[in-house]
């Protein structure tokens, strides 16, 4: 799974006990040579369904990491891509990375909790964050995301399909998931980072109570389930442009 550039299972283990800011600040120097990092398949994918519905202008890539999101956003926008993240060793990694001719891109550290930003973007994106938030979470990140838009602006993620019960993978993840659980229960500070708490479901109906208008679309390059459903998806979530229809007949305020 690690390359030999990636961590040890000591460093792992050091991480593993820090704080998420702290934990990945120790990880970033070495981060691209792990699986935690998004493959490029997926990021691909991604890049290529966006360009069906850009260009855009300004984008940001939510919990950006070491910056391969960039990458993605750099292909679509025209005028400027921004990276935000909360971990400082991320973000010097993401500034190291070379960059093409295209838009201009900038780094800001901030908490995806509490944005900067106030209809500033086109286009938001993020990749592989999202177990890093408790599901209680989602309600006040949805808002802030929604915030960071300009009206008719979309914020772009894909998930993958759970896998069955028969298969090994379920094992694991449920093994990952429980592992953290205990850890948290017993040792401070805290590291969120569940990979099964992140549902579908759940998910599109808090992106609708924030204000958004919510489609799905399949990315094929990755096949279908045994059930025929696709194996990843790409979320859309769009804010409702000026004098359009808010989602789901719900009546919203005018955004500010």
């Amino acid at each position: 799974m690690f390359s030999p550039e990636g961590p040890t299972l000591r460093e792992l283990a050091v991480q593993a006990l820090s704080s998420v800011e702290h934990g990945y600040d120790l990880l970033a120097p070495k981060f691209d040579h792990t699986p935690f990092r998004t493959p490029d398949s997926v990021l691909d994918a991604v890049a290529a369904a966006l360009k069906d519905t850009g260009p855009y202008e300004d984008g940001l890539d939510l919990c950006c990491g070491t910056g391969a999101g960039v990458d993605v956003l750099a292909t679509v926008c025209r005028s400027s891509v921004t990276g935000v993240d909360f971990s400082a060793g991320m973000l010097d990694e993401a500034r190291r990375r070379p960059t093409a001719a295209g838009p201009r891109v900038s780094w800001v550290r901030a908490d995806a909790r509490a944005l900067p930003f106030t209809a500033r973007f086109d286009l938001v994106v993020s990749f592989g964050a999202f177990g890093h938030f408790l599901p209680r979470e989602l309600p006040g990140l949805f808002a802030q995301v929604h915030t960071a838009l300009r009206p008719g602006g979309r914020f772009a993620f894909p998930v993958v399909a759970p896998p069955a019960p028969s298969s090994p993978l379920y094992w694991v993840l449920l093994g990952f998931d429980a592992a953290m659980r205990l850890r948290n229960a017993l040792w401070r500070p805290p590291f969120v980072m569940y990979y099964r708490a992140f549902r579908l479901g759940e998910v599109r109906r808090e992106l609708a109570r924030a204000g958004f208008h919510v489609e799905l679309r399949a990315l094929p390059g990755f096949g279908a389930r045994s059930d025929g459903s696709p194996r990843v998806r790409l979320v859309e979530a769009r804010r409702a442009a000026p004098g359009g229809d808010e989602p789901d007949g719900v009546t919203r305020p005018p955004a500010a």
